[in-house]
């Protein structure tokens, strides 16, 4: 008889574990769920995704070393910077510029020629000027990366076309 009632009590116990399993796996998966929704928000908001929420407008295409040309500058450009507060020196940046063409974008048959590049050159580096002169000193040291992009926007909204899809700093110097 005992044995009978010691196997009642365990068959119990198994079925009360199974229940209490039962409802905390239910509980533990909605919060989860939650949880990952408010990761997927946060990161949004931070723009930490990695292209992942199908926007082809913002993912830019990779281009191929085989349809990328450059065009570079022949003189290194001497840029005024923005005077920093309580400093009443000018301040320069001396820096070489490398255009990379994308030779299958639109644009580039009527644009992307080195001659017709070298006759709206000063139009171009007006542009560059207007980006830099943005900045001072310090944040332009600091904030390599953010002109470059204005400067393919800015240059981009000149062209009218997007066939010059990035700019390189060759030698950069800041006095």
């Amino acid at each position: 008889m005992k044995k009978n009632l010691i196997s009642v009590i365990i068959l119990a116990l198994l079925i009360v574990n199974i229940v209490l399993t039962a409802i905390m796996m239910f509980s533990v998966t909605g919060a989860s769920k939650k949880t990952a929704a408010l990761v997927d928000n946060i990161a949004t908001a931070l723009d930490l995704e990695l292209a992942a929420s199908g926007d082809a407008a913002e993912a830019e295409e990779a281009v191929s070393m085989a349809d990328t040309e450059t065009y570079s500058f022949e003189e290194d450009m001497t840029i005024p910077l923005k005077k920093s507060e309580g400093d009443d020196k000018d301040h320069y940046c001396i820096v070489s510029i490398t255009l990379s063409i994308n030779t299958k974008a639109d644009g580039y048959k009527e644009y992307g020629s080195a001659e017709s590049l070298a006759s709206r050159e000063g139009l171009i580096k007006d542009e560059i000027n207007g980006v830099f002169a943005q900045y001072t000193m310090e944040e332009a040291r600091d904030n390599q990366e953010t002109i470059k992009k204005e400067i393919v926007e800015r240059i981009q909204q000149l062209f009218d076309s997007k066939f010059i899809y990035n700019v390189s700093f060759g030698d950069i110097m800041f006095g």
